[in-house]
């Protein structure tokens, strides 16, 4: 568990290192690369042991046998988030964003409305899109800066074409926890105007202290028209297994979300799951809690170090590793903010308009990475913006 040690990405396929230089004009060998939503540690030693298991075997082929795998996702969020699931209510597929992909084609037909909370995680959007489907966003009311409902607002938006909320519970990218009394309200507003409600909970196990993740699922009222998604992949590190599990209650449900699978012949990553079943267990729950007073730690360091620049406000984190600082308070042109972080700091990041309504003036900040390079981070964003000081 040395999450200060700095491991060299550069050349390995990384998407967050390798690509920086020919998206943002940034070279991994002087930049920081603070955008792609993956960590800069190891996973838990038990997902590694599993794998060199499978290494040591040397055949790879088709997995079978599943109970062993579905009881630990059951051990975990029983354990986890107190939350008690069947064996049988469980999907396995190619990540999160797949899966929504398979909600959107399941659950709605070209021309039909899936609601966004915006500003939100950019993949939602695109897959909507990518489906033939209108993406209907539901601006967050940002308030002494954190996120709220507004419900009122929405309800009044809706036109009844309308057939899919997507939630993300967290939030990314405000890193909200939401309340009992909030899920309440979104579960009450999705059975109002019949909804199917699509709960992304990739970010569940990554809660900062002093807050209480709760699972839709525990929530009153929606469980005929609740699907569940939740992942390995974010809070272990392990996103290139491409694993992800769809968890539906209701058997109506189930059987629509089944056959869907069935006809498109998506099956399992064997890699994925070996690595999912040996996170999920006593030893990865050890390393998630050493994880997160890390990730918090790291959060306190950049919180407090880029509030020190005039204009640039950090949303106080509750849960993820992701800042979203707003740069409106600086008078400058997003343009001129971003010419800043990437050309004097050499940092890349993710730009707020990709997440929809509210995300223009916000840039956001992935902050799993070694406390030195943090610190690195503040440092040269505080150059870049010395001259406001």
């Amino acid at each position: 568990m040395n999450f200060d040690e700095i491991i060299n990405r550069q050349n390995t396929h990384s998407m967050k290192w390798d690509m920086m230089s020919s998206i943002y004009g940034i070279g991994p060998e002087d930049g920081l690369s603070m955008w792609v939503a993956d960590m800069d540690f190891r996973p838990p030693q038990s997902v590694q042991t599993a794998l060199q298991n499978m290494l040591d075997h040397g055949i790879y082929g088709y997995y079978g046998d599943e109970r062993a795998y579905r009881a630990a996702i059951g051990w975990w969020m029983a354990n986890r988030h107190g939350w008690e699931i069947e064996p049988d209510w469980i999907f396995t597929t190619h990540g999160l964003v797949n899966g929504t992909a398979l909600c959107v084609d399941t659950y709605t037909q070209e021309g039909d409305g899936v609601v966004l909370m915006t500003p939100v995680y950019h993949a939602f959007a695109r897959v909507i899109r990518a489906a033939n489907r209108q993406v209907v966003e539901c601006p967050l009311a940002l308030i002494e800066g954190k996120y709220h409902l507004d419900i009122p607002a929405w309800d009044a938006a809706m036109t009844g074409r309308e057939k899919m909320l997507i939630l993300c519970s967290p939030h990314n990218p405000g890193g909200r926890v939401w309340t009992v009394e909030e899920l309440q309200a979104i579960a009450d507003f999705a059975r109002r105007h019949d909804l199917i409600l699509v709960s992304d909970e990739i970010h569940h196990d990554l809660i900062m202290p002093g807050h209480t993740h709760t699972p839709m699922a525990k929530i009153d009222g929606i469980m005929d028209r609740l699907v569940m998604m939740t992942a390995t992949t974010k809070t272990f590190n392990i996103a290139g297994g491409h694993s992800g599990n769809v968890i539906i209650p209701d058997a109506e449900l189930r059987k629509h979300f089944a056959a869907r699978m069935g006809a498109l012949g998506i099956s399992a990553n064997s890699f994925g799951l070996a690595m999912a079943e040996a996170a999920y267990s006593p030893e990865g729950a050890e390393w998630v809690d050493a994880l997160c007073a890390y990730l918090a730690k790291n959060a306190e360091t950049f919180d407090a170090g880029i509030a020190k620049i005039p204009g640039l406000k950090p949303m106080k984190l509750e849960a993820t590793y992701l800042s979203w600082v707003d740069f409106s308070g600086t008078g400058m042109s997003h343009e001129e903010s971003i010419a800043r972080v990437e050309g004097d700091a050499r940092i890349a990041t993710n730009y707020g308009s990709s997440f929809g309504l509210g995300g223009a003036p916000f840039l956001r900040f992935n902050l799993a990475m070694p406390h030195a390079q943090i610190e690195e981070a503040v440092a040269r964003m505080q150059k870049a913006f010395a001259d406001l000081q």
